[in-house]
């Protein structure tokens, strides 16, 4: 065959698949409007509520395209709840989601970390930054060790590691030929599973705090329980024992990313379809590199301090930084103030993406929520739990839960008064209980092709989630069998 008769053979052949995969997804919703015709008010849903979240994986593992993926998944789930009334049940849906306290927390910290990450980029910090590293890093190891040194650094919270560490090693990793795929994987890696085994992170708090609300612990005990469990949280020691491996290059490629490393050494770091955060080339004439370098710390210390201050509050430390940093450049006439306003709207607008694969996520777990899936996964498992394979068990049910809704956080809220009890009546020591949920919740994150942490690692890095999910995912399972093993034996 000729390249000219390849050329026009290519999107046919696209066309054909993607015309496929719509008319059996049109299939699939019939089936839906079916079930949901025949579904008995009040009557549990069952395997039925398995249903939404296959077809997400379907959907999105068939076309690359996660937030319609997510769409699609919630109205399939629509059409299971009341088929007579899509419309209204699913702008019901998104208003809900849009109007929850912890969505637009999730919305403010995105958009305006997309801002200040833009301000820095502008001011020519982030250059700065990269450029400093360049110069102390020597080889393809050191390089992918210091993104691993500096996602232990910054580990009061993981949005604010995939989107800082990311923006800021592109440079080091780009000039070793790494690829983004595996520059997003080092970040994600030191994301969650880094929070989790912070007893100071937002991780920390919240969970301590669902201890507490479900009479696990005494009121002000929870963060003591916390730490407790924090020896036992197998999956986040494992991650980060592989992720040191994967950058010692003792741990091969496998799967996908070693198709995306081989592309990278061809010269090709991006992969296509990847998009970068990047607002500016060069470093202000007026401002010296060593200025530039402490023009990039200063806001990061801040962000750090103020939200510290705040109650490990992301959102109150990001406004403070954006006003400390708009000050800070404005003093030093880096830019105009007009340029730093645009900047940080340029950044909003880069995270737009990302906010609504986030909230499609959120969305979809709202319907996974009505439809009952997770008291009908645990409950489904409860009669053939045991005290010896409980935490290791409670780890692969509820870590597909979280890999299943995206919800590393709310999944818990929803299945917590179920497994406490369960532990309880078992004898299962209570930080042995923790600790699974806990290496769940990050494992579930982490695997996941639309959590917040994945989607936010990839687009700091400049990949597509999908590009970043399918190389990532070998190393996650090594992550979760390693896991599941400890937890048998421990058991």
């Amino acid at each position: 065959m000729t390249m000219e008769t390849q050329a026009l053979e290519t999107p046919r052949k696209s066309g054909n698949k993607h015309l496929f995969v719509t008319a059996l997804v049109t299939t699939i919703f019939a089936v839906f409007f079916s079930l949901g015709l025949n579904h008995v008010e009040g009557e549990a849903y069952g395997w039925i509520s398995l249903l939404p979240t296959a077809l997400v994986l379907f959907f999105a593992l068939s076309t690359h395209r996660t937030v319609e993926a997510l769409v699609a998944g919630t109205i399939a789930g629509v059409l299971l709840l009341d088929p007579t009334q899509v419309i209204e049940k699913f702008i019901g849906i998104s208003m809900d989601v849009m109007m929850d306290g912890t969505i637009a927390w999730i919305i403010l910290v995105c958009a305006l970390m997309g801002g200040l990450i833009a301000i820095l980029e502008k001011g020519g910090s982030i250059l700065s930054f990269s450029n400093m590293l360049v110069s102390k890093v020597k080889s393809r190891k050191q390089s992918m060790l210091m993104t691993f040194v500096l996602g232990l650094i910054i580990f009061i919270d993981d949005y604010l590691n995939a989107i800082a560490i990311s923006s800021s090693m592109k440079k080091v990793t780009d000039g070793y030929q790494i690829s983004r795929e595996k520059l997003a994987y080092l970040v994600d890696s030191t994301a969650a599973p880094i929070c989790i085994l912070v007893p100071i992170s937002t991780w920390a708090i919240f969970f301590s705090s669902l201890l507490e609300a479900n009479g696990a612990t005494e009121e002000g005990a929870g963060i003591e329980a916390y730490i407790s469990a924090i020896p036992y949280m197998a999956y986040g020691w494992v991650t980060l024992a592989i992720v040191v491996l994967v950058a010692l290059d003792k741990i091969p490629n496998l799967g996908a990313m070693k198709q995306a490393e081989e592309r990278a050494q061809n010269g090709q770091v991006k992969p296509d379809g990847g998009q970068d955060i990047d607002f500016s080339g060069e470093t202000p004439q007026k401002t010296s590199p060593t200025m530039g370098l402490i023009n990039f710390l200063l806001p990061m210390v801040v962000l750090v301090a103020a939200s510290w201050y705040y109650g490990i509050d992301l959102l109150a430390g990001v406004v403070v930084a954006i006003i400390f940093t708009i000050c800070l450049y404005g003093v030093q006439r880096l830019v105009t103030m007009n340029e730093l306003f645009d900047s940080v709207w340029d950044g909003v607008k880069v995270m737009l993406v990302p906010l609504a694969t986030v909230v499609g996520g959120f969305m979809l777990k709202n319907v996974n929520d009505s439809l009952g899936l997770t008291e009908f996964v645990i409950e489904s498992v409860a009669p053939y739990l045991s005290a010896q394979y409980f935490p290791a068990l409670i780890f692969i049910i509820t870590g597909g839960l979280v890999f299943a809704s995206s919800s590393s956080w709310g999944t818990f809220a929803v299945a917590m008064p179920i497994i406490l009890p369960l532990a309880e009546q078992l004898g299962v020591p209570l930080h042995l209980t923790i600790a699974a949920m806990l290496s769940a919740s990050a494992a579930g994150s982490h695997s996941c092709f639309f959590s917040d942490s994945t989607v936010l690692s990839a687009q700091g890095s400049g990949c597509t989630a999908m590009q970043h999910a399918k190389t990532q995912f070998p190393y996650a399972l090594i992550g979760i069998v390693a896991t599941t093993i400890f937890f048998i034996v421990v058991g």
